[in-house]
């Protein structure tokens, strides 16, 4: 047992190291918005999330499954209290707030500016070109947790593993964020965060592999994040031009206040238009 907690003790203090460093290096010559500085002490927080799972999954990982197995209100643990996070995350993008970043309050009416000198035309021809990468990334994304899925009902892997895959996802959502989004490079070839067209299917993404188990800790995260998934859809179909900085100057780089792509551009060499 001591050597279990020496070595418990070990990674926490690796993991801070390397998380300093990692955020020396990474914000060298940056810009320090107040939006990007939430941004890597909420990063932070999920890796530290991640962490604490992942060394509980090591070496607890039958508790893990047996704990998915169980009736939510049987005991409290603390991945009530992560359930609780999730939840509360998830509650956050459906409740009207002003401490979300532009690229979820940009869908409000209230951060729209009308950009001029764009024509219905064009406007339809972005709408297309975004709806086809987002049902790009739907087929791909669906079609790779299928792949657990299919795991998880041949009985290949327990419930807890699928647990374990949906907190690295939630780890994964700000490494997209801040550092590097396969989806926005290679399927939507969106700018930045601020103007992706699925920017709030994060929550779905994160937990598509709890559809797969049946239980209330699992279910209730999953129709919840389709609850905010669909409420995002509606008001894309309702208000397009709320998404494009071609009809909404807000979302033009001049008038970005949040700056959370300055990582992600000195990482790939590319100049931030003011």
């Amino acid at each position: 047992m001591k050597q279990v907690r020496d070595y418990k003790t070990d990674v926490k203090r690796l993991q801070k190291n390397v998380t300093q460093q990692a955020e020396k290096q990474l914000t060298k010559g940056i810009q320090k918005t107040r939006e990007l500085k939430f941004y890597l002490l909420k990063f932070t927080f999920r890796i530290l999330i991640f962490l604490g799972t992942f060394i509980f999954y090591i070496f607890n990982r039958e508790w893990m499954v047996r704990f998915m197995q169980r009736p939510f209100f049987y005991r409290f643990t603390p991945f009530h209290i992560i359930w609780g996070i999730f939840m509360g995350l998830m509650l956050l993008h459906l409740i009207p707030n002003n401490r979300l970043s532009m690229a979820w309050k940009k869908a409000r009416e209230t951060e729209y500016q009308p950009a001029a000198g764009y024509t219905r035309l064009q406007l339809l021809e972005y709408v297309q070109k975004m709806n086809v990468g987002a049902w790009k990334v739907l087929l791909v994304w669906l079609s790779f947790n299928a792949i657990f899925g299919a795991l998880y009902l041949l009985d290949i892997i327990k419930a807890g593993d699928l647990l374990m895959l949906s907190v690295f996802y939630f780890l994964c959502d700000y490494i997209c964020i801040l550092v590097f989004c396969p989806f926005q490079t290679v399927l939507m070839k969106n700018k930045c965060c601020v103007n992706c067209r699925i920017y709030d299917w994060g929550h779905f993404m994160m937990f598509t592999p709890m559809l797969f188990i049946k239980n209330f800790f699992s279910w209730s995260l999953f129709f919840t994040s389709v609850v905010v998934l669909i409420h995002w859809e509606i008001v894309y179909a309702k208000h397009p031009e709320r998404f494009w900085e071609g009809s909404n100057e807000t979302l033009q780089c001049r008038n970005c206040k949040d700056r959370t792509c300055q990582i992600k551009r000195k990482l790939t060499n590319r100049p931030l238009k003011v």
